[in-house]
């Protein structure tokens, strides 16, 4: 897509400190990140979300993703890293990418970065679980 950031990168149109590219994704440094080797992993193929991404590709793209959290552990000295994505809510760039964060104890961040609930019982999360499950059923048939 023309007005892409993140395909834009992957053309090279717009330079990026890359750490991996080849022709299933592209690893670059994230512009504002959250600890210095933060790092976005993007298809190169445009798609928004994760449920976008054709069932084949997700297996090679994360092939990729893994890499890139084992090399940022071993390139930085870090302990671990914290690995994530958003779909749609709170995705900056409408195209999937995946933040590899490096971590270290005691780094300043604490677990996720949002409120956490609990449900008011077993009997509202089995209703949840439930609602989820027959979602899973209906996308596998």
């Amino acid at each position: 897509m023309d007005d892409c950031v993140f395909c834009a990168i992957v053309a090279g149109r717009t330079p990026a400190a890359t750490v991996l590219s080849d022709d299933v994704a592209v690893g670059f440094l994230d512009a504002r990140p959250v600890f210095k080797g933060h790092v976005l992993v993007v298809p190169r193929t445009h798609v928004e979300t994760l449920s976008d991404l054709p069932v084949a590709d997700v297996g090679p793209y994360f092939q990729r993703v893994r890499e890139v959290a084992r090399a940022v552990e071993e390139g930085l000295g870090v302990a671990g890293t914290f690995v994530a994505l958003n779909n749609r809510v709170s995705q900056s760039v409408p195209h999937l990418h995946t933040h590899v964060v490096p971590r270290d104890r005691k780094d300043g961040l604490r677990g996720f970065f949002w409120p956490r609930v609990k449900y008011a019982d077993d009997g509202e999360a089995r209703e949840y679980a439930e609602r989820i499950q027959a979602a899973v059923k209906k996308s596998t048939t």
